[in-house]
């Protein structure tokens, strides 16, 4: 298993889709996955420290484990299956450790990993099969892109508006 930094969020032209970008920490490679709106909003909220006056989705499933006194210890990135990442959330330690393992979005399970301060890892096979590794011009490339990160804010995802109370 390889530990994974999650760079950060952007919006990736011309598509609008948004994309989070996830670097090999002992390493050269870099896994970039689509992913929705609200899910990048929740990763750039939990990125800048953004504490909502209501809990979103994944502070309030933080708050469940919590409250029921698990501990999430570890994000998976497990599979790459037509397309679409697949996580697995391992709690008190996962299976092998007497723990529970639940299958989860990448998405879903990256946004609540960065709440928790859950390690995010992923298998060398993964990331040969999905990983990008990235030349010296290309590291200008992700220069630029940390360079947006720090320009942009969770509210350049917010694609929805918000009814109700």
């Amino acid at each position: 298993m390889k530990v994974l930094d999650v760079l950060g969020v952007r919006v990736e032209m011309p598509t609008n889709q948004p994309i989070v970008l996830l670097r090999e920490r002992d390493g050269e490679r870099y896994l970039p996955i689509w992913i929705g709106a609200a899910e990048a909003t929740a990763i750039a909220y939990a990125q800048q420290g953004v504490v909502p006056p209501r809990p979103l989705t994944h502070d309030l499933l933080r708050n469940v484990i919590d409250e029921l006194g698990h501990e999430l210890t570890r994000v998976r990135i497990v599979a790459l299956k037509d397309g679409v990442f697949h996580a697995v959330l391992d709690l008190d330690g996962g299976a092998e450790a007497g723990g529970t393992d639940i299958e989860s979005r990448s998405s879903d399970a990256i946004a609540l990993a960065l709440r928790a301060g859950a390690e995010i890892v992923a298998e060398d096979d993964l990331l040969d099969e999905a990983g990008v590794e990235m030349n010296e011009t290309e590291d200008d490339e992700v220069e630029k892109f940390k360079e947006f990160l720090d320009q942009v804010s969770a509210d350049d995802f917010d694609t929805e508006t918000e009814t109700g109370p």
